[in-house]
């Protein structure tokens, strides 16, 4: 690696490309920097962003491009405008928040459990604490002082309270760049304290633009299953290119068109495919699936009158639960397969 770290410790690593504090390509959301431009410039810059949208999207691409850019140009009232969404920086702070040494930035996540050698399942109140004595020092460079949270869903209730005092009475030039995947989860008093500024899963064409960017090719034959599968997450399409993803949704796709049957034999096959080799990253695909086919479940329920979802939204949970747990605990992958499979098969049945 060029900076000699060890990104493996890093929640968003992915083997072999660049991660969004390094990422210099930000494609489909032009109009999101837009918009953090003309209020930065415009002296209506807010103290608290949300950034929100679905995973692998590029919200904390977006949020280490706006730091770079406010860091490069401290002065507000000269902010030089973008140009096609681009926000110039200066290279020498390109260089520092790449790899993380900007004395301006702070990136809070999930920090790297020593003892266990993997990443913790939250963001702890620790790391929120950490805020407190970085807009506390006065040694940093000249402009704003930028917090990225990266992402809320993973605090703990602890770090959100901790969090939401911060953003109650925040110091002058504190900024707070809040990124949320599924923002309704959070504390209404957190988002209340936040300008959102929601983004959208990248169509076709960005998604295979947001891919050329990190040097993935993808076969025309396949752009469009791939679009579909991803749901506009280069995140997704990235672990289904590298993980033999399109041929497990297949494989997924085969099994729910047969729910609520569920054959024994082909429950099977599927939890030993999507926990071979590469078992890590075809678990989480999987969990990834579920998810999608419980959200066009819930959708299609919704425009019926009469139709109950609540079953639906408590699978989703029991998803999520058997994900985290299965991580955590290092529970077997082709039960915890299983289980998810047969939850969905018995939500069909409602």
């Amino acid at each position: 690696m060029a900076d000699g770290q060890d990104h493996s410790q890093d929640a968003d690593w992915i083997e072999g490309l660049p991660l969004p504090r390094e990422q210099t390509a930000l494609v489909g959301h032009d109009a999101a920097a837009r918009t953090l431009h003309e209020a930065y410039a415009g002296g209506r810059m807010h103290h608290a962003w949300l950034i929100a949208g679905p995973k692998g999207i590029g919200k904390a691409t977006l949020a280490f491009r706006f730091a770079r850019f406010a860091l490069s140009h401290p002065d507000r009232d000269r902010a030089p405008p973008p140009e096609a969404g681009l926000l110039p920086a200066d290279p020498g702070v390109v260089a520092k928040v790449a790899t993380g040494a900007h004395p301006n930035v702070l990136h809070l996540r999930r920090p790297w459990d020593e003892q266990a050698k993997k990443l913790k399942t939250v963001l702890t109140v620790d790391e929120v604490r950490r805020t407190v004595s970085f807009l506390g020092n006065s040694a940093g460079s000249r402009g704003d002082r930028i917090v990225v949270v990266d992402a809320a869903d993973d605090m703990n209730p602890n770090a959100a309270n901790a969090l939401l005092k911060l953003l109650e009475e925040p110091p002058n030039r504190a900024m707070f760049l809040v990124i949320s995947h599924a923002p309704g989860a959070l504390l209404p008093t957190i988002r209340s304290r936040c300008r959102r500024l929601a983004l959208s899963p990248l169509g076709e064409e960005d998604l295979s633009a947001a891919l050329e960017t990190l040097g993935l090719e993808v076969d025309p034959a396949s752009r469009a299953q791939l679009a579909a599968i991803a749901e506009g997450s280069v995140r997704r399409a990235v672990e289904c290119l590298e993980s033999d993803g399109l041929a497990l949704f297949g494989a997924f796709a085969s099994l729910a068109e047969g729910f609520p049957a569920l054959p024994r034999k082909s429950l099977h096959r599927f939890a030993e495919l999507a926990t071979g080799r590469r078992g890590s990253d075809h678990f989480g695909l999987v969990a990834d699936f579920a998810r999608s086919w419980l959200r066009a479940r819930m959708h299609a329920g919704l425009s019926q009158p009469g139709a109950d979802v609540r079953r639906c939204a408590e699978i989703w949970d029991t998803v999520n639960r058997i994900e985290a747990e299965t991580e955590t605990l290092n529970l077997d992958r082709k039960q915890a397969v299983m289980t998810i499979i047969q939850s969905l098969a018995e939500c069909a049945r409602h």
